[in-house]
């Protein structure tokens, strides 16, 4: 007898936890509309309450997968991850955008707002690291927005959002052709001459319109001169000569002396 007062009791105990919990689990947004959950989102969005906007979109797709307000929410959502700083979840959103509506009319944004989404994420980081070495660092996100940035322009030449693209795109050049020319002056502090040689020629062959050139064809200089190579020593100084006659580094400019970092120029 004791033994089932026992066990009764446990059960009337259970049902009242349970039943302390059922208006936690109440969801608010049962039976509204896919019009209502995305006004809600919308209206979530303009006071900044960026997770509720993106518990919104989510129910909005999840209930009513067809139709406008079901595309519209998969773009909403990229940008209310964005703003809400989870970068992985906006780039997925951009990339499940563009896949499933490569025709759209606003698919263009989808490719700004990605390239955008690395932009910041690369700036964030550094941002936070700015003391860093950056010789340990590999700028995928800064790599990743160019190119995305670079795909958005040649697709949608005509986009609102080209000539911001291609303003981020010329940063985003200068940024990666400086980080290659650290990383050769990093090579070269260490006596690494070959490294640093092949890193600066890789500057010169890739960004050859950034302002970088000019130290790296004098670490191609400084390097070769280091590893006994006359010849091309000599056709180094030659090219750098021809395009940066007044240079500094002739009159004894040291690389990297007096130059901001790249990664606090923007």
């Amino acid at each position: 007898m004791a033994h089932f007062t026992l066990r009764s009791l446990t059960l009337v105990g259970a049902l009242l936890l349970a039943g302390c919990g059922l208006p936690d689990q109440i969801d608010e947004t049962a039976g509204w509309s896919a019009q209502k959950l995305y006004t809600e989102a919308k209206e979530s969005m303009g006071d900044g309450a960026w997770e509720r906007a993106i518990k919104m979109f989510e129910k909005l797709e999840g209930r009513y997968p067809y139709g406008r307000y079901a595309q519209q929410a998969q773009l909403e959502v990229a940008y209310a991850y964005y703003k809400s700083g989870e970068q992985a979840s906006a780039v997925a959103a951009c990339n499940r955008f563009i896949k499933l509506h490569p025709n759209h009319p606003n698919v263009d944004y989808a490719y700004y707002l990605k390239g955008l989404t690395y932009f910041n994420e690369d700036l964030g980081i550094l941002g936070a690291l700015s003391n860093q070495d950056l010789s340990e660092r590999d700028p995928k996100a800064t790599r990743e927005s160019f190119n995305t940035f670079k795909e958005l322009v040649q697709r949608f030449p005509d986009s609102k959002y080209a000539e911001d693209a291609h303003l981020r795109m010329r940063y985003l050049v200068n940024a990666l052709a400086s980080y290659d020319v650290h990383v050769a002056r990093y090579y070269f502090k260490r006596g690494a001459y070959l490294a640093a040689a092949n890193r600066a020629q890789g500057t010169v062959r890739d960004f050859p319109q950034s302002p970088s050139v000019e130290e790296a064809l004098f670490l191609m200089v400084q390097s070769y001169d280091a590893l006994n190579l006359p010849d091309l020593r000599q056709d180094a100084e030659r090219v750098m000569r021809q395009n940066f006659p007044n240079s500094r580094y002739f009159t004894g400019g040291a690389p990297g002396a007096d130059t901001q970092p790249w990664w606090k120029l923007w």
